[in-house]
């Protein structure tokens, strides 16, 4: 049994954040010992109780119980007066508060960072939104879809001369919950030696603009947008799928050694003499016809034959999964990147395991993903309000929809 505290214990973490990018990012403090509460609108909750994902047999989405984890659930009516004094008691003495709302809501609710500093200084205090708090598009809606058209990565996803394409997975919003954890720690950690805690702006367009590092440098150094190149790679080749006789696989002789080794094993010598794939260069400027040679040979075997024969020649490959393949194959049991947690009312839940591994503190489950306002009493409770007084502040309307 580890005694060692988790890295976060201690600290308060306030999460008014619904969807993903702020609940995910407020599960992943959550998971390293944080105490989260999470501030739900009345009546409904987080919007994706209900609307994300497949829906369980209780009230609540198989996407929210796997972004809310390790939380505790306060419903508070925040257009109430009486919801906001309660927030206000909270945030006291909070070290962190995180929210999604559209840029200024908080601020015309009297709960933005300059209201809230002055009676906590050293809280860190951190926005996430769509477009960010300034510039033209702030006041615009913010979702993942948008935010990767808009950023540019939805013009290199695809294949050339095809319709538009997102990423499959939502990298802006999970991107944007990242950078935006990564600050927060930041601040905090600054706040623990100067007392001063800071404002924090993330948005999902500048999160999936960050991604951008290859795409950009080559625009500002060629001067020529970048286009969707499939699963190609823009810096060298071969690095893609390849066709084979039972499907696809995926491959990478990314190096001039690995070149030669590829060709070699594949007894395709005469590639090597080939001016169009002499070095890195011509082999870029003469992908599709690179990528035709090495089909010839590549669809006379299976992928299983040559993921296992290039990885045996030290050139990288590997199978293409499914998310079922990868979840409980070998590898993603042995990484544990598949859990099961109890649930009052779904009982066994699987969830995402924890995606970094700490040697010493190893993250745990604590709490269920919580029930609408279960831990209202309780956090209530913390702050000091009894019964009559909870009473008063639900007939002023803190509680209701």
């Amino acid at each position: 049994m580890n005694d060692r505290p988790l890295p976060l214990a201690g600290v308060k973490v306030l999460d008014i954040s619904q969807v993903m990018a702020g609940p995910y990012a407020c599960m992943l403090l959550a998971d390293l010992g944080a105490d989260v509460i999470k501030i739900e609108p009345p009546g409904h909750g987080d919007q994706t109780r209900g609307s994300m994902g497949f829906k369980m047999k209780g009230a609540d989405s198989m996407g929210f119980l796997n972004m809310n984890r390790n939380k505790r659930s306060v419903t508070l009516n925040l257009k109430s007066q009486a919801g906001r004094e309660i927030l206000l008691r909270l945030a006291k003495d909070a070290d962190i508060l995180i929210e999604n709302y559209r840029p200024g809501a908080m601020k015309r609710l009297g709960l933005g960072y300059d209201d809230l500093k002055g009676i906590n200084p050293r809280l860190v205090y951190t926005s996430i939104s769509g477009f960010g708090q300034t510039g033209p598009w702030a006041d615009r809606p913010g979702f993942d879809l948008m935010a990767q058209a808009m950023s540019g990565v939805m013009s290199v996803t695809g294949y050339p001369g095809g319709p538009p394409v997102k990423a499959g997975v939502p990298v802006a919003d999970i991107g944007c919950a990242l950078f935006a954890i990564y600050a927060t720690l930041a601040a905090y950690i600054g706040a623990k030696t100067s007392g001063q805690g800071q404002y924090i702006d993330a948005s999902l367009f500048d999160s999936a603009l960050a991604f951008s590092v290859w795409d950009i440098c080559d625009y500002w150094g060629t001067g020529k947008p970048p286009e969707p190149l499939g699963t190609s790679n823009k810096m060298t080749a071969p690095y893609q799928a390849m066709q084979c006789s039972d499907g696809w696989f995926v491959m990478g002789a990314n190096n001039q050694k690995l070149w030669v080794q590829l060709c070699t094993l594949m007894d395709r010598k005469e590639l090597l003499e080939d001016p169009r794939f002499s070095n890195i260069s011509q082999r870029l400027a003469h992908r599709a016809e690179l990528e035709e040679e090495l089909e010839k040979t590549f669809l006379t075997r299976t992928k299983d034959y040559w993921v296992e024969t290039l990885l045996a020649a030290g050139i990288p490959a590997g199978p293409i999964l499914t998310y079922p393949e990868a979840f409980e194959g070998e590898h993603g049991t042995a990484r544990h990147m598949k859990m099961e947690i109890d649930h009052p009312v779904e009982g066994k839940v699987p969830n995402i395991g924890f995606a970094v591994k700490l040697s010493g503190t190893p993250q745990q489950v604590r709490r269920h993903p919580p029930l609408l306002g279960e831990h209202n009493r309780e956090v209530l409770a913390e702050l000091g309000i009894g019964d009559e007084e909870r009473a008063q502040l639900e007939a002023q309307g803190a509680f209701a929809p």
